[in-house]
This record gives C-alpha cells, structure tokens and sequence, in this order.
C-alpha cells in the first residue's frame, strides 16, 4: 500500500482525486495549504505528493522546496494553463512532472502509477558491484547495483528521474534519443509533458558538467535529441 499526499485548497478537487486514488487501492492524505501540506509530510511516510501550484499561506513552489531539502519523493503538480512559468520554475526546484487543470481521470492515475513505480525501484538493487553494474565513460561513472553516479571519482547526488535518465543515455552511447523517446522510456507512460524533459537534462549537466554551457558528455543534436558522448 502507497501512501499518497494530495495538496490544494480547492477542496472539491481533492475530494475527487482522493476517490480516484481509493478505488486504485492508494492510501490518500488531503492538504489544502503547503504549510499543512509539510505537517503531514513529516508525520507520515509518503510516496508521492499531488501538489497545487497556488494555495494560500505556502504555495507549492515553496513547499516543494522544502521537501526536497530531504527527499526525492515524487512531486507531481496540479496547475491551471495559465502557470506555465510557475511549472518551469517548480520543475528547475525539484518537481518530477505536471499535470494541467482540468485533467482526464485516467492520466492522473497513469501517471501517478509510473512515478510510483520508478520511485520504488529507484535504489532497491542488490549490494555489490559487478562490471555488467558499472557503466563508466570518461569521468563519470554510474554504479547500478547501488543506484549512485561518482564524477572524477566524487559522488554526485541525483533524484530517481535524473538518475533513470541518465542510465539510459549512458547505457546507449552515442546514440540519439529524442524528448519523446526519452520521457516515455524513463516516466514509463505517453509523452505527455516532453519538455518536462529539457528541465531535468539541465539539471543533470548542472550536476556532472565542468561547463554545462558547453557540455562535454551530455549534448544536444538539434532538432533530434540528446545523447550521451562516449
């Protein structure tokens, strides 16, 4: 059983996602600020937050930031069309998706199911390290077994979804993957938020690049895709 953190001051919308979640087996806890929303998240144990992008006393930028002081759980925003600089922002802070208001029923549940699904088995590996678990490719290394990525030898922290990403490319040098490609084969689900995508490889340069400007490993091929130089 996962327990799942709804958060949005229109009670009306959390009452229906809560219905949604129940009938899939899902253990719902309702917030309708980020304030209470953090409360709830350090009493109880959570595997994905549902959260609203404007609430009253904490909206959900600053709570999203809170939560990822500690943890990579995965936060999926609720926002109306009319936010879209706010889900960038929330994605550059820390947030694994969106999902635009009003939405279809069954896409929230798809995708609340693949990003359980990656979560949970992000960091479950057996202990160890074999050479089939260790992928290295100039300074960066990615141990599977472990779920961990070293560069020039120093660990780097990574979320799940930067980390899904990046295993693939590097198990796939050279070759070119397209935003498409890339979101369903790492989110497990239809493309529906391709550029969702972008955000998360900027993040990742951040993270193993001397110069993310002008990356070394993690380049663009224009009007096709990303690849991982090897």
């Amino acid at each position: 059983m996962y327990n799942i953190l709804v958060v949005d001051d229109e009670k009306e919308i959390t009452t229906a996602i809560e219905v949604y979640l129940r009938n899939q087996n899902y253990i719902v806890f309702k917030a309708y600020d980020g304030e209470e929303a953090l409360k709830i998240f350090q009493k109880e144990e959570i595997h994905l937050v549902l959260m609203d992008i404007m609430m009253p006393k904490m909206d959900g930028i600053k709570a999203t930031m809170k939560i990822r002081e500690n943890s990579n759980v995965p936060i999926i925003f609720l926002s109306a069309k009319s936010e879209d600089m706010d889900k960038i922002l929330g994605l550059n802070i820390g947030a694994d998706d969106y999902i635009t208001k009003p939405f279809n029923p069954l896409e929230l549940l798809a995708r609340v199911n693949s990003n359980i699904r990656r979560f949970t088995s992000y960091g479950n590996g057996s202990p160890g390290t074999t050479p089939e678990n260790v992928i290295k490719i100039g300074g960066i290394e990615l141990n599977d077994a472990k779920k961990e990525v070293a560069v020039d030898g120093e660990p780097v922290k990574t979320t799940p979804l930067e980390y899904k990403i990046l295993h693939l490319l590097m198990r796939n040098p050279n070759r070119v993957f397209s935003i498409e490609e890339i979101y369903e084969k790492v989110w497990q689900a239809p493309a529906y938020n391709p550029d969702t995508v972008t955000v998360h490889i900027r993040r990742i340069r951040e993270k193993i690049e001397i110069n993310p400007k002008e990356p070394k490993y993690l380049k663009v091929v224009w009007g096709i895709g990303y690849k991982f130089e090897g």
